[in-house]
C-alpha cells in the first residue's frame, strides 16, 4: 500500500489543517459524533437501525433456577463395561452416574446402574440385560413432597 498520507503531509508542513478546510476539522472524537456505540439512540439512530437492530432491550428469557443435568447413553456404559473401566462388586459390574441415562444404543453386559434420572427404553435395556437401576440421591437437593402430602416440618414453631 502507497504512501500518502506521509507524503501529503510533507507538502502540508506548517498549515494546521492538512486540506481539511478549517482547522478544527479532523480533530477529535466529536468530529465523528463520539466513540464506539455512541449516540447509537440519537443522532446515529438510522445506522443503528440499518446494522445494528438488536442493539438495545432485552432478548429472550434465561432461567435463573434450571440445572443442567449430564447425559450419557446406554452404549456408552456398555463401552466402559467391554474396556474393564467400571467397578466390580462381587460378580456384578457398578456404575455410578450424577446424571441422566438415554436408552440409544444396545447394551448386553449385566451392569447395576446408579443414576439421578434414566428413560423407560433405557431402563428396559439395562433390565433386558440383567442389569438394576438405583436411584442416587442428589447432594443438597431435597425431594418434593407427593402431592396431598405435606411437606416435612423444620421444627421450628410458630410465634
Amino acid at each position: 500500500m502507497t504512501n500518502r498520507k506521509d507524503k501529503r503531509t510533507k507538502s502540508y508542513r506548517g498549515l494546521g489543517s492538512h486540506g481539511a478546510g478549517n482547522a478544527k476539522n479532523r480533530r477529535g472524537s466529536g468530529n465523528r459524533g463520539g466513540v464506539g456505540h455512541a449516540g447509537l439512540n440519537k443522532h446515529k439512530k438510522t445506522w443503528m437501525v440499518k446494522y445494528a437492530p438488536d442493539y438495545f432491550g432485552n432478548h429472550g428469557f434465561v432461567n435463573p433456577t434450571k440445572e443442567e443435568l449430564k447425559v450419557l447413553n446406554v452404549f456408552d456404559i456398555e463401552n466402559l463395561a467391554r474396556k474393564g473401566s467400571l467397578e466390580k462388586r462381587g460378580t456384578a459390574l457398578h456404575f455410578t452416574f450424577e446424571g441422566k441415562i438415554l436408552g440409544s444404543g444396545e447394551i448386553i453386559s449385566p451392569v447395576n446402574v446408579q443414576a439421578l434420572g434414566w428413560s423407560k427404553k433405557a431402563e428396559e435395556k439395562i433390565k433386558q440385560a440383567g442389569g438394576a437401576l438405583s436411584k442416587l440421591e442428589r447432594p443438597g437437593k431435597k425431594e418434593k413432597a407427593a402431592k396431598g402430602q405435606p411437606a416435612e416440618k423444620t421444627g421450628k414453631k410458630a410465634a
